[in-house]
């Protein structure tokens, strides 16, 4: 463990003096780690800053339910190391065929199906260690779960995209697998179904993953076998088969569900979950009781954004659409200002993923 941890230093020490040259030459750096959300940058411009050498597992507590680890970690390595004490990362990660990366899955603010009722990524986040756009490193929080110093530095991490630092390091809470699951499903439409899950919601059940397509809502119970069995007594409706209900919740946590392969423009909305059907043209799939739902539309970015706007909500061009379209939804002035602000504080000179997120 010494040894790694020296090696882990040295890398990080290397990838600081990287960053120092980048800065006097006033050249740019694209963060590569394991290319699953490369995608989804807005852009491809600098020098590859290849951080493969952050890969491991730090300390591992299970008694204390914190972990850490290196932000070139495959997310399935931790999951397995997680697994091996009966525990998980609570807001379902994207894996990525092995390739999904820690630091990546901290920069996009990436959760799969039980995100809706265990908290996205910033929510599980402690601390972690970063090298600023200047070249310093940096760290905030902390490996337990009182010292909160720094926490809300930490979270500002999540969904940054790499913009505000090179994270090199990451201090997770973590939490007990399930006893069991189970998944039931309802034949209803999409007014029908929110209705449902938001009343389902206000109530004391083990929910922890929903989703809604095609006049299908599925609903996943986690937890003890008593109050699993309970709620299905409760809840009515006709129970998945149990390889039938992980294929489903894996297909939403990878996308590889068939809708998303359907072809045209491919929108992820976030809305409150109580918002009721859009008068969108186009198809729809739901998620985290209607907080998350993916929309393919041919409809015009304007309307849809403008739509999802009013209602609260923004909208993230996932794939299609004319190229000049900007993938993030647009901020508002005084959003904008502040986001600038944390920009120029942790990298003054916009090296770091240039034009990621495409507002900056």
């Amino acid at each position: 463990m010494e040894s790694f941890r020296v090696t882990l230093d040295q890398a990080r020490a290397d990838l600081a003096l990287r960053v120092v040259e980048a800065a006097e030459a006033k050249k740019t750096l694209r963060l590569m780690g394991g290319g699953t959300h490369a995608s989804l940058a807005a852009s491809s411009l600098g020098d590859p800053l290849d951080l493969s050498a952050l890969s491991g597992v730090i300390a591992y507590e299970p008694s204390e339910l914190v972990i850490t680890v290196g932000a070139a970690t495959p997310i399935a390595t931790v999951q397995a190391t997680l697994a091996e004490q009966q525990q998980m990362l609570a807001f379902e990660p994207f894996l990525g065929g092995g390739r999904s990366t820690v630091g990546g899955t901290v920069a996009a603010q990436r959760g799969g199906p039980r995100r809706w009722l265990s908290g996205g990524v910033r929510d599980h986040l402690l601390g972690l260690r970063l090298i600023d756009g200047m070249g310093r490193e940096l760290s905030f929080g902390g490996q337990v779960i009182k010292n909160v110093a720094g926490f809300d530095v930490t979270r500002l991490q999540a969904g940054a995209w790499g913009a505000l630092g090179v994270i090199t390091e990451v201090s997770f809470k973590v939490l007990p697998l399930p006893q069991q699951e189970r998944t039931l499903q309802f034949e209803m439409d999409q007014g029908q179904a929110l209705q449902e899950i938001n009343r389902w919601a206000g109530k004391p059940l083990p929910l922890s993953a929903s989703s809604w397509d095609q006049g299908i809502l599925r609903v996943r119970l986690s937890g003890v076998s008593a109050a699993i069995e309970l709620a299905c007594q409760t809840m009515g409706g006709d129970q998945l088969p149990e390889r039938a209900a992980l294929y489903h919740w894996e297909s939403l946590r990878e996308r590889s569900h068939p809708f998303f392969d359907a072809g045209g423009t491919l929108w992820r909305l976030s809305l409150p979950p109580t918002t009721p059907s859009l008068a969108i043209p186009g198809a729809t799939l739901w998620e985290w009781g209607g907080g998350q739902r993916w929309l393919r539309s041919e409809a015009p970015a304007d309307l849809i954004r403008q739509q999802v706007g009013d209602l609260g909500g923004h909208a993230f061009r996932m794939h299609g659409a004319d190229e000049s379209v900007p993938v993030f939804h647009p901020l508002t002035p005084v959003m904008r200002a502040l986001h600038q602000n944390l920009k120029n504080t942790f990298d003054p000179l916009g090296i770091l993923n240039p034009g990621t997120p495409d507002f900056f």
